[in-house]
């Protein structure tokens, strides 16, 4: 018995520290596996924030573009009060819009504004549109359009990633631990994701 004794007791000890050996072990596992999904979804989100303030960047030289045409063109196209009209309401509702959700559809309408702008010039007024001024100005505004298409893709894109990431097993876990959840998804009608072409060399 004494021997029976004295091997629990050189055994004993051992044992003891197993179990909180494991159990750390365990939650360093854990803790790693957490801090790796934390990441991916702060990386995500950060992606997603950069990629709109790229679509803001160019929504706002688009906006600074318009009034510049709207100058060198308005003396000659005088009974066009409406096309004037409209584009300037939405520039106006583009710069009030705060949320990145009025943002959106208030750029959407200022692109869908100022393509209107560019084919009535384009249709209806070739001796401005033959002006090396206008010309420039429309090719800029051109550009800057295809450019809110584009980045606005590209947003579209990271946004349905992210909210895959967010509400994916087992990544929604984390996602509810740290507090990170869907972006409202914004789908842009089809038309809107079209940039009117300008054909500068017609008559």
């Amino acid at each position: 018995m004494a021997s029976e004794d004295g091997m629990k007791t050189q055994t004993g000890p051992g044992k003891k520290w197993l179990a909180p050996v494991i159990i750390l072990a365990v939650l360093i596992v854990i803790g790693m596996i957490f801090a790796g999904q934390y990441n991916s979804l702060n990386g995500g989100r950060r992606a997603m924030e950069a990629q709109w303030s790229q679509v803001e960047n160019v929504m706002d030289r688009q906006a600074s573009l318009i009034p510049n045409l709207v100058a060198a063109v308005r003396g000659g196209m005088k009974h066009e009060t409406k096309v004037f009209d409209d584009i300037a309401k939405a520039r106006q509702a583009y710069s009030k819009a705060g949320t990145v959700k009025d943002k959106q559809a208030a750029g959407q309408d200022m692109n869908r504004e100022s393509g209107v702008l560019l084919n009535v010039i384009q249709e209806s007024y070739p001796n401005l549109q033959s002006s090396q001024q206008v010309q420039q100005l429309m090719t800029q505004l051109e550009g800057s359009q295809n450019r809110v298409t584009v980045e606005r893709r590209r947003y579209i894109e990271q946004v349905r990633d992210y909210n895959t990431m967010v509400t994916g097993f087992p990544m929604n876990i984390a996602a509810s631990i740290f507090g990170f959840h869907p972006v409202e998804e914004w789908h842009a009608p089809a038309s809107s994701m079209k940039t009117p072409s300008v054909n500068l060399d017609e008559d």
